[in-house]
């Protein structure tokens, strides 16, 4: 309502000059100029306009308490002031809106006498602060309400005031209304004050509002009254009076007198406003509220929560059954949660989505990648495969096996025994109470880390690898375990609640300790995203998508709403770069907010299309999905490229609209990762998808910057297109253009946005300019939805398997930084299958040369022989690598795998000598047992021949039984058997060197 500007029907101006007037007839210039000659036309004589707070308070009055909140949530994101105590314009009760300021959270830092600044990050409606109470009695000449914003922000009207634009001089709402805002310091010289101060401003003479005048005033650290010259005998003085011999600091602004900062007594000073110059009258006023609020004597603090306690007043959360319902559910919760450590509640409470839920994703990546020493064996690649499926199956059962916690069985009952605005506020109030019960942890914990991280970074300066470094990097992991443990939100629950889902379908039965079926579990979040919560698409933690989950919900959608068209619209952007800040304005969306890495995975988001607007627009609703932001560095290390890859591609691939998000003008990280994508796309055949994109410059402050920047967005598209080339080279397709592969128009598909804050945070309100960018985006995507069907959900339901399974099965890609990258490690490939042929061709030469040195009768082989006839062809292979990594034209880019392939030769040497020296040696032993059996044989046969002489000569005189003869050559043969060498060996596997080659 601030910015809204009221149009006269008729704009038309008095004059007074007639068709006959000329130049010498002129009048006089006195009697024109300074009397009143005539009176204005009916056009000119009307009342005022609709005062513009009006029309805010009345949007507000007829508000449902959700709608209220948004408005005080968006009024408090803005730096404007926000309704604490309102009189209903019917019945005149005094009504506090308690409920609209829970989701207000505020920043700001402190310095303390040595000069240590520390931090706070709170919620304000439990905040503890000193409280500075503006009012007046009868008519001022000054604005109060301006005098209030020069000590809070000169450049920001954070109240609203007579000489603000759209004010008029009567209005209907605003009186007895009081508002508050606060001061939050940045911990600089700069600050006005040095600890966080809410001012309260009651509009309207003050000694007609007395109910919220009194309220007020006991509940203020400091009064502050604006007075005019009163009498003595003035009712108001009644109360000035008491104020003055009260304890609490009163200081008199007395728009009548120019006397300058005056303390009567302790505590109580006077200031004169009138004809003074206002920049000193205001810094006498700031410093009086400073000398009383450091008085430790008289200084009380306020909570906003407090004011609930008045019993003449309305609390909107007592006199709201379905408030107070929902928030007794929740509380029932959290008293489960009272006296536990927060890093170990999600291990208690939601154990399903923890380690076990991460082995299994891993799992299932390797199931869909195997590692080339998998392929190496061969027929072994089912078995493996079955084996991993059975270690997946394992899990599940392993998951099912754990008895859910009362946490979460109290979460189903109450979002199965609840509904329409009941459940709504129960989950508000449970995100409400779990932000309270994390944020003071979390903020040490966050204190903690600052602290570790500034040893590392201290001991890395020092270039220190003791131990001490050692250590302090394994402190440094530990409490960023502890952090990630503590965070803890809706989107865990419902995480927990999709693993019990996975788990039980998997092994096909119910828990249990389960009342209720596990299959009821989607059309709970189904419910939620219709109730306007987001539903997480890929888990942040573990990098992937419950796939089971995510069909099942979505086909609990369907039965709800039908099988609906959506257009789905998504972000991508690096971290930070205001993406969650964007579709937020852009759609009144509560996206979670903050510096750093606040979105983790994916999210996403039904936005109904209006009646009016589906006149224009051929789908039901819009499915906004948010992600993280990439090149996080909470993840370096961590497989960065390989995630931020698999991310962009999905998020791209999902959208029919995807807005690339960059914080200012360079778009070289995000071309890489763009690149990536086309090049993934190409290899999922597939999948077919029909993508488009539009580039958002964010913190853009030039307003010509569209225009300066045409060479740069011509450049951008060639580089897109050179590189979609070079993909489709690599990829064997005939694509020749980016826009082939992700529809996009660089003359109208990149946009220039202002810079989001005026000023430097905290107290810097937000940038006019960007909310107007962000309407003209809109009008934008809507006009090119307008020409799209969109997808049905059941298709976006499938989009979302298909894309998936296919990025589940494609890793090669992901691994690399751009296009480019990809074609120089090919080439790469390439070269090492010549260089080891080299040095495996060389091997069979010199182990055949060796074979015949043994059959020839030289049984010595030594490794060192072997390594000497290799030393000529390993020092080639060197050294042609070494030519390549220095002299290729790319060699900037091979450096990072040059360590890498150097390894690889020398490890592929090391083996080929090994191995080599290992079937030589088996040759040499089974000649020896050759040689050994030959010996055998003859001292065996001469045996045989001499007893078997010697056996005819004894019988020569006996007849001639055939059977005894035989008997008796029998015995002979027996005695003489020879046994088998000990030392022959079972024929080993037989190595095929032609299918390693190929797969390595």
């Amino acid at each position: 309502a601030r910015d809204l500007q009221v149009k006269e029907k008729n704009e038309k101006y008095h004059t007074q000059q007639t068709d006959g007037d000329s130049f010498e007839d002129v009048g006089d210039a006195y009697e024109n100029i300074f009397q009143e000659t005539a009176k204005p036309t009916d056009e000119m004589n009307k009342s005022d306009p609709v005062h513009l707070m009006d029309v805010q308070m009345a949007v507000f009055h007829c508000a449902d308490s959700f709608l209220k909140q948004l408005i005080v949530t968006k009024l408090s994101q803005c730096q404007y002031a926000l309704p604490l105590l309102i009189p209903n314009p019917f019945t005149q009760q005094i009504e506090f809106p308690l409920w609209t300021f829970r989701q207000i959270n505020k920043s700001w830092k402190t310095k303390d006498d040595t000069g240590k600044i520390s931090s706070k990050f709170q919620p304000m409606y439990k905040a503890e602060t000193p409280m500075v109470a503006f009012f007046r009695f009868g008519p001022a000449s000054s604005s109060k309400s301006q005098l209030m914003n020069s000590l809070i922000n000169k450049k920001h009207n954070t109240f609203f005031h007579r000489n603000c634009p759209g004010s008029s001089r009567t209005r209907v709402l605003m009186d007895g209304v009081l508002e508050i805002a606060w001061y939050c310091p940045s911990g600089k010289e700069t600050d006005r004050f040095n600890h966080c101060v809410a001012f309260c401003n009651l509009h309207g003479d003050a000694g007609d509002h007395e109910t919220q005048l009194d309220i007020l005033t006991e509940m203020a650290s400091v009064n502050v009254a604006i007075l005019p010259q009163l009498d003595k005998k003035d009712k108001s003085m009644t109360k000035i009076q008491t104020f003055y011999k009260g304890s609490k600091p009163l200081i008199c602004l007395l728009t009548e007198n120019d006397s300058a900062l005056t303390e009567m007594r302790k505590g109580k000073y006077k200031i004169g406003l009138k004809a003074r110059n206002q920049s000193v009258a205001f810094e006498e006023i700031r410093r009086a509220i400073n000398n009383c609020l450091l008085s430790t004597e008289s200084c009380s603090f306020f909570r906003l929560e407090d004011m609930a306690k008045y019993y003449n007043i309305r609390v909107d959360e007592v006199h709201d059954d379905d408030c107070r319902k929902g928030k007794e559910a929740a509380l029932q919760m959290m008293t489960l949660l009272k006296d536990k450590d927060l890093t170990e509640i999600k291990e208690s409470f939601l154990p399903c989505q923890g380690q076990l839920w991460h082995q299994w994703c891993q799992k299932n990546k390797e199931l869909h990648r195997p590692t080339l020493g998998e392929l190496h064996k061969g027929s072994n690649i089912e078995k493996n495969k079955s084996s991993k499926q059975s270690e997946m199956q394992k899990i599940r059962e392993q998951q099912q096996t754990f008895n859910m916690s009362q946490f979460v069985k109290i979460f189903i009952q109450k979002l199965n025994s609840q509904a329409g605005n009941e459940v709504v506020y129960f989950l508000k109030w449970l995100g409400i109470l779990l932000d309270d019960y994390t944020t003071e942890s979390v903020s040490v914990l966050l204190h903690e880390y600052h602290e570790k991280w500034s040893t590392v970074l201290s001991l890395k300066k020092k270039h220190d690898k003791s131990q001490q470094m050692t250590a302090a990097q394994v402190k440094l992991e530990r409490v960023s375990e502890k952090l990630q443990a503590a965070t803890f939100g809706l989107e865990h629950i419902l995480r927990e609640i999709a693993q019990i889902y996975e788990s039980c379908s998997s092994v096909r039965k119910n828990k249990k300790d389960l009342k209720f079926n596990f299959s009821s579990f989607p059309s709970l979040a189904a419910k939620m995203m219709i109730s306007g919560f987001p539903l997480e698409l890929m888990d942040g933690d573990a990098a992937h998508v419950p796939l089971i989950w995510v069909t099942a919900v979505h086909d609990a959608l369907i039965q709800k709403l039908g099988d609906k068209r959506v257009y789905v619209l998504s972000v991508l952007g690096i971290q930070s770069s205001g993406k969650s800040t964007m579709l937020n304005t852009m759609f009144g969306l509560q996206f979670t907010v903050s510096a750093g890495r606040c979105t983790r995975g994916a999210f996403m988001q039904l936005v109904r299309v209006s009646e009016e607007m589906k006149t224009q627009l051929k789908f039901d609703y819009i499915l906004v999905v948010d992600t993280e932001g990439l090149c996080a560095l909470e993840l370096v290390g961590r497989s960065t490229r390989n995630h931020d890859n698999e991310i962009a591609t999905f998020v791209v691939g999902l959208g029919n609209m995807t807005l690339i998000n960059i914080f200012g003008e360079n778009t070289a990280e995000m071309q890489d990762i763009l690149q990536i994508v086309v090049q993934a796309f190409m290899r999922m055949k597939k999948v077919r998808l029909s993508p488009s994109c539009m580039f958002v410059h964010q913190n853009v402050s030039d307003v010509t910057a569209g225009e300066k920047n045409m060479e740069g967005r011509r450049r951008l598209q060639e580089k897109l297109d050179e590189m979609t080339k070079l993909a489709a080279k690599e990829e064997d397709c005939e694509t020749e253009f980016f826009s082939d592969v992700i529809a996009f128009d660089v003359q109208n598909d990149v946009k220039y946005f202002a810079q989001l804050w005026e000023g430097s945070p905290p107290m810097a309100p937000p940038n006019p300019d960007y909310s107007t960018n962000i309407q003209e985006l809109k009008d934008t995507i809507l006009s090119k939805a307008s020409n799209s069907n969109g997808i049905k959900l059941s298709q976006f339901r499938m989009r979302i398997n298909d894309l998936w399974n296919a990025l589940l099965n494609e890793n090669f890609v992901f691994s690399f930084k751009n296009t480019l990258e990809i074609a120089v490690y090919r080439k790469l490939e390439t070269m090492y299958s010549d260089w080891t042929w080299s040095l495996r061709s060389a091997m069979i030469g010199i182990e055949d040369k060796f074979y015949n040195r043994i059959a020839n009768g030289n049984i010595k082989v030594q490794e060192n022989d072997l390594l000497a006839h290799m030393r000529k062809t390993k020092d080639q292979v060197e050294k042609s690598m070494m030519s390549y990594f220095k002299e290729q034209r790319d060699k900037e880019i091979l450096c990072q795998w040059r360590g890498r392939f150097e390894t690889r030769i020398k490890d592929l040497h090391d083996d080929l000598v090994k191995g080599t020296k290992r079937r030589l040696d088996e040759a040499i032993e089974q000649k020896k047992a050759r040689e050994e059996l030959d010996r055998k044989r003859t001292d065996y046969e001469n045996k045989l021949f001499i007893r078997s002489k010697e056996l005819a000569l004894s019988l020569r005189n006996i007849g001639t039984d055939e059977l005894m003869l035989k008997q008796e050559f029998d015995t002979i043969v027996l005695s003489v058997k020879p046994s088998a060498p000990t030392q022959w060996k079972a024929i080993q596997e037989i190595t095929v060197f032609l299918s390693t080659a190929i797969l390595v």
